[in-house]
């Protein structure tokens, strides 16, 4: 008997010791997770003017709203994605972009007034040369989003990466 209770409890162990515990913790309900709400929904991406359409991007939320997640989609075939996220250990917002083929982003940072704004680097698969990446969210007056992007040279001087204009779809 002692043998069948032991080995009972060996198959057990796993069950009880990776179970979820009663502690909660709700996203929707720290200030912190909502900080980039502001960039949630359909939107076609555009030059500030809104006369050239560089593509779409979707931004939804999931983990119960612990997690915003970006799909994106140009009009030339080029798709990419990200997950980001409020890490309450680090007190600092984290982007992770993945793209079909030209780069990797690992991005963090934080709010700044309106906007979020997040540093960090990007990966060139093709090269395989890294760079210095800093970009920043701005909800406009008009209901648009600024999305704004700058690397870091070979001289250390910053030139414009991306800047694009988030409109919400109808």
């Amino acid at each position: 008997m002692p043998a069948r209770a032991l080995l009972a409890g060996l198959f057990m162990f796993p069950l009880l010791c990776c179970a979820q515990t009663s502690d909660s913790y709700s996203c929707d309900d720290v200030s912190e997770h909502r900080q980039f709400d502001f960039w949630l929904g359909e939107w076609q991406v555009t030059d500030e003017a809104g006369t050239k359409v560089y593509g779409n991007n979707s931004i939804t939320r999931g983990a119960d709203g612990c997690l915003m997640m970006e799909n994106y989609s140009s009009v030339e075939g080029f798709t990419g994605s990200s997950l980001n996220y409020y890490d309450p250990s680090s007190e600092q917002w984290h982007q992770q972009w993945v793209d079909n083929g030209s780069s990797i982003i690992r991005l963090s940072g934080g709010k700044d007034g309106s906007a979020m704004r997040l540093a960090g680097t990007i990966y060139y698969l093709a090269t395989g040369k890294a760079a210095p990446l800093r970009g920043s969210w701005t909800p406009l007056e008009d209901g648009r989003v600024r999305q704004f992007f700058e690397q870091e040279n070979e001289d250390g001087e910053w030139v414009v990466w991306f800047d694009g204009y988030y409109q919400k779809k109808p």
